[in-house]
């Protein structure tokens, strides 16, 4: 790789040992990629939270403070794995919370700004288009490539440490023009409606795109999407997918037209996504008994929209005996929610409303075990296909259907799938 003047001085050690072995680590990655140089970065997301770091991670960023490092340049992080005050609530091991406070002080110590989101780009970092990145996190890398059109491949937590410590990163992928062209046709004949079906779609794609290399380029859609429409479909794309960007015609800025999406060139294959496509997707999340353990809004945190829509379905009714309702969102938006009622309503009513946390990073196995859960219901595509590992059975459905179980105990009629 071409090094600048300041790239050479950290190879040889003359901005301290932690940046040294950084950059090293850096350009034995870039070299593996192909990369001929690095990038600038003006902000770095990681995740920080003991699910994904364990005892090798926790290791890792102890060593750091020791040689006294500091992040260069701007360092947020994504949503962690306990909500300090809420902990006791929802059963978390007291191990895990004092980790996790280790942790979280590790990551103060080297400068890290504790955000704690999942959604940073809509209300803590907005992205230019064209800038550079280096972000961890599925959702909020498909965000920055397809919707800001910045630039960022999938940072693992080493790798956005090291940029973090450096301030660059190694030019390929998402990071160069020819990555960034379109692959797959999706044409849309149907028309979603809520975040599940957003998710939903997402899923469609994803499951039929599975290749972090391949940009699926979506058609036909009757309506643009709102934000938090986007905010689903990319997540769920994500997780199904390993997909880092897509172009939707006529909404992200790197499609204004089917040619520009696929730089002119044609699509490798082109699928179509209706009513029946939509429907087997839901049908591959059945019920397995009507009883609903626990409902889930979360994966990725909420906007303050998502909680006023909960708060307002949940006015003047209570959450069932049987069943559990937790909520997730990010600090400012609990705060804002909070001023507004929303937390209050959702509260009376007996939900939980978590801040700084996605609950599947929570340890949902052992939460579940603690309180009895078996079967998972969420308005989350994401939440949804990850929460089998947990060996959680989860269901998938909209968000009226997922409010009113929360209040019946029950699935409703028009949720049911058998």
């Amino acid at each position: 790789m071409r090094l600048t003047e300041r790239e050479r001085r950290m190879r040889d050690g003359g901005l301290g040992e932690a940046v040294r072995a950084a950059i090293e680590q850096q350009i034995a990655v870039g070299e593996f990629f192909g990369a001929e140089r690095f990038v600038s970065v003006r902000n770095v997301h990681m995740m920080g939270d003991m699910e994904v770091m364990d005892e090798a991670g926790f290791a890792f960023i102890e060593g750091l403070v020791k040689q006294g490092a500091r992040f260069a340049v701007p360092v947020t992080t994504n949503a962690r794995c306990v909500d300090f005050e809420r902990a006791a609530a929802v059963r978390q091991r007291p191990e895990l919370v004092a980790a996790e406070g280790r942790l979280c002080a590790n990551l103060r110590a080297l400068g890290a700004l504790q955000v704690d989101t999942c959604i940073n780009y809509q209300t803590v970092y907005q992205p230019q288009f064209g800038e550079h990145l280096a972000w961890g996190d599925t959702g909020t890398v498909v965000w920055a490539n397809s919707v800001a059109g910045a630039r960022t491949n999938y940072e693992a937590g080493p790798a956005a440490v090291g940029a973090g410590l450096t301030g660059v990163t190694p030019a390929y992928g998402y990071h160069l023009d020819a990555q960034r062209g379109g692959s797959l046709q999706f044409e849309v004949r149907c028309e979603p409606r809520d975040y599940a079906d957003w998710g939903a779609l997402g899923g469609i794609v994803g499951r039929r795109t599975l290749d972090y290399w391949k940009v699926p380029v979506v058609t036909g859609l009757r309506a643009s999407p709102s934000g938090d429409e986007l905010k689903h479909f990319g997540a769920a794309l994500a997780s199904y997918g390993s997909c880092a960007m897509y172009h939707m015609v006529g909404v992200t800025p790197e499609a204004r037209d089917r040619a520009e999406a696929f730089r002119g060139k044609p699509p490798e294959a082109t699928h179509v996504v209706g009513d029946v496509e939509l429907d087997a997707f839901y049908r591959s999340y059945p019920e397995d008994r009507a009883e609903i353990d626990v409902v889930v809004f979360s994966g990725p945190q909420l906007s303050v929209f998502e909680l006023a829509e909960i708060a307002e379905r949940l006015a003047g009714r209570a959450v069932h005996s049987n069943t559990a309702l937790i909520v997730t969102t990010n600090f400012q938006n609990r705060e804002a929610a909070a001023r507004l009622g929303y937390v209050r309503a959702i509260e009376e009513a007996g939900g939980h409303v978590l801040a700084g946390v996605c609950w599947y990073i929570m340890e949902p196995g052992r939460m579940a075990a603690a309180f009895g859960w078996k079967n998972v219901l969420t308005n989350s595509a994401k939440v949804a296909n990850i929460i089998g590992g947990y060996r959680l059975h989860p269901i998938l459905r909209s968000t009226a259907v997922c409010v009113e179980a929360a209040v019946t105990g029950r699935l409703p009629a028009e949720g049911r799938m058998r």
